[in-house]
């Protein structure tokens, strides 16, 4: 035999051997159970041990240290690829939550009753201030309602005059747009702009879930079409949302319900309960939404959100502005079919509640009607207009239908 350190253990199960000379190689530690080595010739090997003539008794330090070492060749790799899958997993697991973060950190906002806000309000404290300030969501101080919830004036003890939006209730409890309510969370956070709401935070338990505005005296534009000037603003904060925030939003709600105003008649966006961020590594295709008559006829067919579906809702609000009515109403004040197409001077469609446009104003205002005249479906039924004073401007009554 050559030489080596410990006489192998395998030899315990050799019981076919009945001789071995293993003299002269050093060997130590103690000899197998076997019977060959009853008798082996084992000079020369001084560190030998065990239960045989000659040999001193093992005091199994030796052996202890040999089985030691034959587990630990077993469990080291075992452990070490635990090691390995488990750091894989964490670093899967940290990519997908680094993710997801922003919505993470929403939705465990909304499930511990919490409170996120611009102001620094506390979240429960400001909880129960706007239970209170509004008798439990009573009626009563119901300034508002939509799709999605209702608006309540709440007067906290600060002073302060707030909008606080209650999102409804389904039968089992549970708040049937709370994808509308994270989504609109996510929206506000990205912007400010002096022509969108203030949004000054949220607050939700198991019973509610509420958004928090600044909140505006004069109420939405709906009640109030009649200043031609206020509708650029609303331009501005359009273009803040399409070009200055990353990702773009889109609106897709841009309503005269929607549009807020200040004391001094300064306009607002709201609502962006539906509003969608356009990611570049993603289709943005989505399902139809918006309010009817706002909505941009294309998209109910190709169902893919664009910055061209606010300008769109836009150039209707314009329109609405210029003749100080909702479409609707303005296309049944007339007593022909809704199949032919009449045309209505522009003169005749403006708001009769304001005293006639100024010469200055009168180009404005024929401008805008020109661009609104081109948000028809199809390029092909826009009619050329040649008209070159204010009284022979005309509007197709086909864009109403």
């Amino acid at each position: 035999m050559h030489s080596t350190s410990l006489i192998p253990t395998t030899f315990d199960g050799m019981h076919g051997l009945n001789d071995i000379d293993i003299s002269y190689n050093q060997m130590q530690g103690p000899i197998p159970n076997n019977k060959a080595f009853q008798n082996a010739r084992m000079e020369g090997n001084n560190g030998l041990c065990g239960n045989v003539g000659g040999l001193k008794p093992c005091n199994h330090s030796v052996e202890h240290k040999r089985t030691s070492k034959k587990a630990f060749l077993i469990i080291f790799p075992i452990l070490g690829t635990l090691l390995l899958a488990f750091l894989a997993f964490a670093l899967i697991d940290r990519r997908i939550r680094s993710r997801k973060k922003k919505s993470q950190e929403i939705e465990q906002g909304n499930m511990h009753e919490s409170f996120f806000s611009i102001t620094n309000f506390d979240g429960r404290k400001m909880y129960g201030e706007i239970m209170k300030a509004t008798n439990g969501c009573d009626a009563v101080h119901c300034i508002g309602m939509g799709g999605q919830g209702s608006v309540y004036k709440a007067k906290i003890p600060s002073g302060n005059v707030v909008a606080v939006k209650k999102f409804h209730q389904t039968l089992d409890g549970e708040e049937a747009s709370r994808k509308e309510f994270l989504n609109e969370i996510r929206a506000l956070t990205q912007i400010r702009h002096r022509n969108i709401v203030k949004f000054l935070g949220f607050c939700s338990s198991s019973h509610h879930s509420f958004l928090v505005y600044e909140y505006l005296e004069k109420g939405n534009l709906a009640a109030i079409l009649s200043n031609e000037h206020e509708a650029k603003k609303l331009d501005y904060a359009l273009c803040y949302m399409h070009h200055d925030c990353s990702p773009p939003i889109v609106h897709r709600d841009i309503t005269s319900s929607n549009i807020l105003l200040h004391y001094d008649y300064e306009p607002c966006v709201s609502d962006f309960g539906i509003a969608k961020i356009l990611n570049p590594d993603s289709s943005n295709w989505t399902a139809l939404a918006g309010t009817y008559g706002y909505v941009a006829p294309k998209l109910a067919y190709t169902m893919k959100v664009t910055k061209k579906c606010d300008v769109y809702s836009f150039g209707v609000l314009a329109l609405e502005v210029s003749i100080g009515k909702k479409l609707g109403d303005f296309v049944s004040s007339f007593s022909f079919p809704s199949t032919t197409c009449t045309n209505i001077l522009l003169k005749d469609a403006l708001d009769q509640r304001l005293p006639p446009p100024t010469p200055q104003l009168q180009d404005e205002l024929i401008t805008i009607a020109r661009l609104s005249v081109c948000m028809q479906t199809f390029p092909s039924t826009i009619e050329a207009n040649n008209a070159h004073g204010f009284s022979d401007v005309i509007i197709p009554n086909c864009f109403f239908l």
